[in-house]
Parts: structure tokens; sequence; C-alpha cells
């Protein structure tokens, strides 16, 4: 600063006689900072006149031989300075030592202050009004700040725009991996492969109610030590309170029992529980645990995914479910929930196909309950429904994955035996006219009379190259196991014979 400049080069000479000149008292009240000298003993030697303005004090608050100590007390009543800052200003004087500080006037303006020491151990001191640069170095500063404050705010909106935008493509790409899913049981392979990825660091499982609704079956799971087989609807506060709930061990929070089980009684880490709701319909619920040490906004940001991805799970799963419905309406007996003559005739075209191709064998079965016309008249449609559905369970007791047990009509039933022999598919209609043999249907307070029927078997290539040669020719097995006095199994003639 020029004028400090000017100044220290004049309290150099401060005991010069140009001091008492009226030269140099005209070049001091010429400047624009205020200017005062105390001397070895602490009284004011001199000041020039632009200090009153300065300092905005009257001509009896300062003149030679004021003490420095009264000026300062009088500086601390018009709340210019603390008593501590005092405290300090007085010892930088003490220690010899040039320093300078700010003081704010009570009409709010700024007022720097320079002491330098002088060789007698006095000093002279400075008073330059910085109110406008302080105030624009606060106003850049405030302005620097909130431009700070901005630039921070567009970048956490920006990252949170592409993490929701990152969120959206995951979720569609699971969306596309579940709509393609032709079974319960790829969707659960999907849900296991995503949500692993999806929420690194989080364990979990899927649940799903049984059919009985009266509880939910473990049905898949991520980063778990074990699944549970089974939990009881009402041990989850989500399916009690019919909605996400989240279990923070920061929060007001209880534990559901399920996860308390699960931890062998002890407290829970932070996690999430879901339900599956497919067409308003609660089916099932996804458990999410995560790991404690990631951060509240991390953890709530993965909360947060985590129901938007049960929210497709559960769209995903009633999908599936109204797939495997129509497919079943399409394909199932409604009676008895064998497969149904269409699709029996679809399966035979198909295995024929593949036998043909491969070389290999297949075998048919066809029976029907015998006098079953005279049953239905003697005792009622619904007593013969319940005999049907007793024929169904002993088929599906009897034959395994792979095998077609079908309904053909009335009480006309087949069996289609991929891989079978004509040997095989005899001893199996054997095993199942003994089965149903021995069924006591019970209707009403009192049992049914005993059933049996009648079985032809044909095999492929043995009986025709063509389903409906297979077909007729177990066909007439049967009748042939009609007239040799039936519940007996007959093997087709072979067309060679």
């Amino acid at each position: 600063m020029a004028d400090g400049n000017a100044l220290q080069n004049v309290s150099a000479d401060i005991q010069s006689p140009l001091l008492d000149s009226e030269l140099a008292m005209n070049i001091l009240n010429s400047m624009e900072q205020g200017v005062l000298v105390w001397s070895a003993d602490e009284r004011c030697i001199m000041h020039n006149d632009r200090v009153f303005a300065v300092m905005e004090i009257g001509r009896d608050e300062l003149y030679p031989g004021r003490r420095r100590r009264n000026f300062l007390k009088a500086a601390v009543a018009r709340g210019e300075l603390s008593q501590e800052r005092v405290d300090q200003v007085e010892a930088h004087f003490a220690s010899g030592a040039p320093f300078e500080f700010d003081r704010t006037l009570p009409s709010g303006r700024v007022v720097a202050t320079n002491a330098r020491p002088l060789p007698d151990g006095g000093h002279v001191v400075t008073f330059t009004d910085v109110s406008q640069s302080r105030r624009a170095a606060a106003d850049l500063a405030e302005a620097k700040q909130r431009a700070e404050t901005a630039e921070t705010q567009a970048l956490n909106a920006l990252q949170e725009t592409q993490a929701r935008q990152e969120e959206a493509t995951l979720l569609a790409e699971l969306d596309e991996w579940l709509q393609c899913c032709k079974s319960l049981e790829e969707l659960f392979e999907i849900v296991v492969t995503f949500i692993s990825k999806l929420l690194p660091g989080s364990i979990g499982e899927l649940y799903l109610y049984s059919n009985s609704r009266d509880v939910l079956d473990g049905v898949c799971d991520w980063g778990t030590s074990g699944l549970h087989d089974h939990i009881a609807p009402d041990s989850c506060w989500a399916l009690r309170r019919g909605r996400h709930y989240r279990y923070d061990m920061q929060r007001i929070a209880f534990s559901c029992h399920h996860v308390k089980e699960q931890a062998g009684g002890s407290d829970a880490r932070d996690y999430l529980c879901i339900p599956i709701v497919a067409h308003g319909d609660t089916v099932g619920l996804l458990h999410v645990r995560f790991d404690q040490a990631a951060d509240r906004k991390s953890m709530n940001d993965a909360q947060h995914f985590a129901v938007q991805c049960g929210e497709h799970i559960s769209l995903a799963i009633a999908n599936v479910r109204l797939r495997d419905e129509l497919h079943d309406q399409s394909t199932r007996d409604p009676l008895t929930g064998l497969y149904n003559r269409r699709y029996f005739l679809e399966a035979l075209r198909t295995e024929l196909a593949m036998a043909q191709r491969k070389d290999s064998t297949f075998a048919l079965l066809s029976f029907d309950a015998d006098r079953f016309k005279a049953f239905n008249d003697n005792h009622g449609h619904d007593a013969g429904d319940m005999v049907l559905r007793a024929i169904a369970e002993c088929m599906y007791d009897k034959f395994g994955e792979g095998q077609v047990p079908c309904r053909f009509g009335g009480e006309e039933f087949t069996v289609l035996l991929p891989g079978a022999t004509l040997s095989e598919a005899t001893q199996a209609g054997e095993a199942l006219r003994a089965a149903v043999e021995d069924i006591q249907v019970r209707y009403g307070s009192g049992a049914l009379p005993r059933v049996t029927i009648s079985v032809g078997v044909a095999a492929f290539p043995d009986h025709g190259p063509l389903p409906q040669d297979l077909l007729s020719a177990a066909d007439e097995a049967l009748y042939r196991s009609k007239d040799d006095g039936r519940n007996c199994v007959t093997v087709a003639t072979s067309r060679h014979a």
C-alpha cells in the first residue's frame, strides 16, 4: 500500500526537527489514513486530523497526552473491541513486534489497524478504512461459496440422474430376462443371478405361499448359509402390515420373528422385507439384508432399488403363474388334473418323431374303468367323479417324470411311456391294474364298490409307424381285455404276426 510505505518513511524520521514543522503536519493531514503516535510510556504524542473521521471519534477522545489504556477502554465501551482483543493488543505492544487487525465500528465500517514499533520504544499506528475492500472480499467469498454449492448440487443431481438411469437400465434388462421365463424355476435362477449383482453386498431369500396358504416355502436364496424351508405368514411385519418393512437399527424398529430365528435370536442387521404382490394378491416375500459397513445414503439407495426389484419380480411371478394357469387350462383335465386328449396327442406325435430319429422305442397303455356306466347309474355322477379322481391318484403314484398320464375322455385313460419296451409297459400296466383294484373309495357314510380297469398295451415300432396305428392297437387290446373278463392286461397283436 503506497500510503503505508509513505507512513513508514515518516515514522522512521518522526523525531526529526521536521516533526514540529507545519509542512510535516500538512503531509500527515493529507493522507487518507488516520495516524497517531504512542510514546514509550503509552501516551499520545501526536496524531493527524484524519484519524477523527476514520475512527468516527470526537477530539475529546484523542489528544496529545491521552493514555493508550484509556483510548482502548473507550473503544471497548463503543463496542469496537472486546476486552479479550484489548488484552491481545496490549500484549502485541509489549512484544515490540509489528502487528495488525481489523475492527468494526458501530456504523458497520471496517477499519484496519496497523502498528509499527519506533526505535525509542514508542509505536506509530495507522487506521485505514477497508470497508469496501472487505465487503468486496466477503461478497467474492460468498459468491464463490454459492458457486461451489451450486456446482456440488449440480454434480449430485447429475450423479443421482446417472444412478437412476443405470437402475432403469438394469431393471429393463431384468425385465427382459424375466419375461422370457418359461417356468418359476427359471425365474428363481434369474432372480438369484440378478439380485446378487444388482445389490452387491446383500444377502437374501425369496419365499412363495404354499397352495394351502398357511406357510411360505423358501424357493431361492443368494449369499446365505442356508434357506428356511418354511416361514409362517405372521412371522413377518411386512406381510402383517401389507407393505414393505425396513428394519433399521438406528431407528425405532422391531425385528421379524423369521429373521430372529435365522439369526439365532440375536439382533439382526439392517434388512428389508418386501411383499410379492401379483394382481392384488400377496403371493410371497422378498427378504434382503445389507452390509452394515455401507454408509447410510448407499444403504438407503440400495433399499429403494430393492423395493423396485421386488415390484418387477412380483409382476414376473404373476405373469409366469398366469401363463402356467392358462397352460394347465389348455392341457389339463379339470376333474382329475391329468393331461387332456389334446396334450396327449401332441406328446405322442413328438415322441414318435424322436423315436424314429433315434431308432428307439416307446409304449402306450389304454384302459378304462369296468362297467362305469352302470356304476354312475347306480351311485350317481358325483360318486363316479370320485372314482375317476381316485384312478388319477393311482396314475400319479405309478408314473413319474417324462411319462404322460392322460384322461382321454369320459372313463377312458391313456399313458405314454417314453423309452419303454413292450415288456416294461406290460409290467407297468399290471402294477396299475393291481393298484386300482386295491382302491377303497369312501362316499358319504360308506364305501363304494370295488373299482377295476381293463388295460391294453401297444408299443412302437411293433404295432405301427403312425399315432393312429398305435392308438388303435392299444384300443383293440383293451377290448380283448373286456372280452376276457375285465380286470386284466392284454398286449396288442403285432402287425407282423
